[in-house]
C-alpha cells in the first residue's frame, strides 16, 4: 500500500446536472481508483481519489474534461495521505 496516493479534487464550471458524478464513478471503477464523488453547495464537483499513482493522475486529468456535457473550467488538486478508501461512491 505504500505506494498508494490520494487526491482531493474541486471541479469547477457546468459540473452538475450533466451526469459528471455518474462519470466520474464509472471512470474510477474502470481504472481501479477507490474514492467518492459528490456535488458542492457553490455548484462545484469535489472527488477523492485513492490508488496507484498513474491511476490516480489518470483520474486528475480526466476531470479535466469530465463528463461529455460538462463545460470544466478549472480543477484543484490537493494530494494527501491515501486513507486506505475501497471501492467509489457517489455521494448526496
Amino acid at each position: 500500500m505504500s505506494d498508494r496516493v490520494r487526491a482531493h479534487v474541486f471541479v469547477s464550471g457546468t459540473v452538475q446536472g450533466v451526469y459528471y458524478r455518474a462519470n466520474t464513478r464509472d471512470a474510477a471503477r474502470e481504472r481501479g481508483v477507490d474514492g467518492w464523488v459528490r456535488n458542492l453547495d457553490d455548484g462545484r464537483v469535489e472527488a477523492v481519489f485513492e490508488g496507484d499513482e498513474s491511476d490516480v493522475e489518470s483520474m486528475v486529468e480526466w476531470c479535466h474534461t469530465g463528463s461529455p456535457r460538462a463545460d470544466v473550467e478549472d480543477v484543484e488538486v490537493e494530494y494527501e495521505p491515501p486513507e486506505g478508501l475501497s471501492g467509489f461512491e457517489v455521494r448526496y
